[in-house]
């Protein structure tokens, strides 16, 4: 289902107005934020989801110009989608933001954990690659931005099939961008540290219900290791989506590009 907005910013003076762009995992936190920035610098952006009331509150605000439903490990529900967003308009901008940790220690890790990490991390991103980069192609333009994690660059405990999916989106979009660095169209990863998002609050509950640790002492845990002292801003890993999306760009591909702070030096 495709939903139009009637608000959204003015394209009107903006560096991307006239590009389209979909979002995926779009309704909250940094795909939220992508959403929003995109369409600030006049891009019409269309945020993919399951949740119907936070995509409808980001078009409603004015951070996309529509909304589509849909869950991004279903192949055939995604295809819809891509095609429902591209009837009346190419995508130009594609951004893989939809994504899941779940913490599981390693004595108790199961199949089904693994299979469920690995599809929604990894296989729904090599999906929504596949849908649009036949057309990029075709055009000789095209910018694809995958958020991935710091725990595509390196190892995080409790978290290990999230790792190793994060880690494939890494070895995906390397492995594309060269493939295709002659054509216009470049691939890039977004790899932010602990940011403020629902998934790092939910890692701090985690941590507050297994030691008994105060939400505050939870969080000085994350921020330890980041130099910065303190947790990323979803505002700032848009704004590094924003700069791989534009023109100025178009030099760079084949990136995982690091938004933690010093984390990953």
């Amino acid at each position: 289902m495709v939903v139009p907005s009637s608000a959204g910013h003015s394209s009107q003076g903006r560096p991307m107005a006239g590009k389209r762009a979909l979002v995926t995992g779009g309704g909250r936190g940094i795909g939220r934020a992508v959403a929003r920035g995109l369409s600030m610098a006049g891009v019409h952006v269309i945020v993919l989801g399951r949740t119907e009331a936070s995509l409808a509150e980001a078009v409603a605000a004015g951070d996309a110009a529509e909304f589509i439903i849909a869950d991004v490990t279903d192949p055939e529900a995604l295809e819809r989608a891509v095609r429902a967003a591209e009837a009346t308009g190419p995508i130009d901008i594609l951004v893989n933001n939809a994504g899941h940790a779940e913490t599981v220690p390693a004595k108790r890790l199961e199949r089904g954990h693994f299979d469920r990490m690995i599809a929604l991390n990894l296989t729904s991103v090599f999906d929504g690659i596949r849908l649009v980069l036949p057309a990029m192609l075709a055009r000789g333009q095209g910018r694809i931005i995958t958020i991935a994690s710091t725990a595509g660059l390196t190892g995080y405990p409790y978290v290990s099939a999230y790792c190793a999916a994060k880690h494939g989106v890494v070895g995906l979009t390397r492995a594309l961008a060269k493939e295709v660095a002659t054509s216009g169209v470049t691939i890039n990863a977004v790899c932010p540290g602990f940011t403020e998002t629902d998934l790092v609050a939910g890692s701090i509950e985690t941590i507050v219900a297994k030691t008994g640790r105060t939400p505050d002492a939870a969080l000085a845990d994350l921020t330890r290791s980041m130099p910065i002292g303190r947790l990323i801003k979803p505002e700032e890993v848009a704004h590094a989506v924003l700069w791989l999306a534009s023109d100025e760009a178009a030099a760079v591909t084949g990136l995982a590009l690091p938004v933690a702070g010093g984390e990953i030096a």
